[in-house]
C-alpha cells in the first residue's frame, strides 16, 4: 500500500472521530495529515512527510487554540449571558437615591441596581444588562 493511501486513511479516521466527538482540534490534525498525504504525492521521503504533517497540524491546532483563547479573554464575564442568567430580565425601579443607586426586587430578593453609563435616573421598568459584583447594571426600557 502506498504511503499516500495511509495518510488519506488517517485523514478519514481523524475526520470521522471529529464527527463523533465534536472536537474541532481533530479537524485541525486532519489538515496536517492531508498535508502529509500531499507531500507523499509530491515524492518526499517518509521523514519529510511526517515533518510536514506534524508542522501543519501543530500550527493549525495552535492557531485554533489561540483564536479561542483570545475570544474567551475578550468576552467580558460581567455581561456574559451564559454565566449570568439574569441578563435581559426586567426589574421595576420605584426611586433612585442621591448616589445614583436603587433597590429593586428580583427573584424574590432585594438587589442594589445602578444605571449603565449614559443613562438618566428614571423610575419605571428597566432591563438588566450587566452584573458588577452583586450589583445589577440596568438600562431604561
Amino acid at each position: 500500500m502506498a504511503l499516500s493511501t495511509v495518510w488519506w486513511l488517517l485523514v478519514g479516521g481523524l475526520m470521522a472521530t471529529e464527527l463523533l466527538t465534536g472536537s474541532f482540534y481533530l479537524l485541525m490534525l486532519s489538515m496536517g495529515a492531508a498535508a502529509g498525504a500531499l507531500s507523499a504525492h509530491g515524492g518526499l521521503s517518509l521523514i519529510w512527510q511526517m515533518v510536514v504533517g506534524a508542522s501543519v497540524g501543530g500550527l493549525a491546532v495552535t492557531a485554533w487554540h489561540l483564536k479561542n483563547a483570545r475570544r474567551q479573554f475578550l468576552r467580558d464575564v460581567s455581561s456574559n449571558q451564559d454565566i449570568h442568567l439574569d441578563l435581559g430580565e426586567s426589574v421595576q425601579v420605584a426611586e433612585w437615591d442621591a448616589q445614583g443607586l436603587a433597590l429593586v426586587k428580583h427573584r424574590g430578593a432585594q438587589w442594589t441596581a445602578m444605571l449603565a453609563p449614559g443613562q438618566q435616573p428614571e423610575t419605571g421598568t428597566h432591563r438588566i444588562v450587566e452584573m458588577v459584583g452583586n450589583r445589577l447594571v440596568i438600562n431604561k426600557i
